[in-house]
């Protein structure tokens, strides 16, 4: 599996045009997680590229869920269990617990310690490239050629986006005060 909890085979690398439907699925399984979470989740934002208006995607809803504290508890497993995730781990990212629903995956949930470095750069992200369409289009002509480039292996789509990730991620960081890197 890549470091972002995709899985490096299973399912081919397709980058859809964008589908006005991702915020309104990103609503129900808000909805859905807040009543899971209750008030330990501090926000659940909709993030990656599905998140921005106009960006072409994989078509899988990124949620990003910010706990206080970042903590799972066995009933939280099962309430994921029950609404069709299964539980990754922190596949290679401390500080994260991920889960993916769907096979082919739909939906990605992130759980994080709101207010931290993953949680920052998850929404500078996002909303660099809300911002910025030259960005939003440039990081969607590289997805879509990386795609064509690597269409059975996700680990290598994922790494060929990192230095992009990084160098919005820097820009994003200057503008926002607070330090973050990818």
């Amino acid at each position: 599996m890549s470091r972002n909890g995709e899985h490096a085979v299973g399912w081919p690398v397709v980058v859809l045009p964008y589908d006005v439907r991702w915020p309104e699925l990103f609503r129900a399984e808000r909805d859905r997680l807040a009543g899971i979470f209750g008030e330990r989740a501090a926000r659940i934002e909709h993030v990656g590229s599905t998140a921005v208006p106009g960006l072409a995607a994989k078509g899988i809803v990124d949620i990003l869920l910010g706990l206080r504290p970042l903590e799972l508890r066995s009933e939280d497993l099962g309430a994921m269990a029950r609404l069709g995730y299964d539980y990754h781990g922190e596949l290679g990212i401390p500080g994260r617990y991920f889960f993916q629903k769907g096979a082919p995956p739909t939906h990605h949930v992130h759980a994080v310690e709101h207010g931290s470095v993953e949680w920052l750069k998850h929404v500078h992200f996002r909303d660099h490239l809300r911002a910025h369409p030259e960005d939003a289009q440039s990081y969607a002509k590289l997805k879509h050629d990386l795609a064509a480039r690597y269409p059975d292996d996700r680990e290598a789509y994922t790494e060929g986006k990192s230095p992009f990730v990084a160098a919005v991620l820097r820009r994003a960081s200057r503008g926002s005060g607070t330090p973050v890197r990818g």
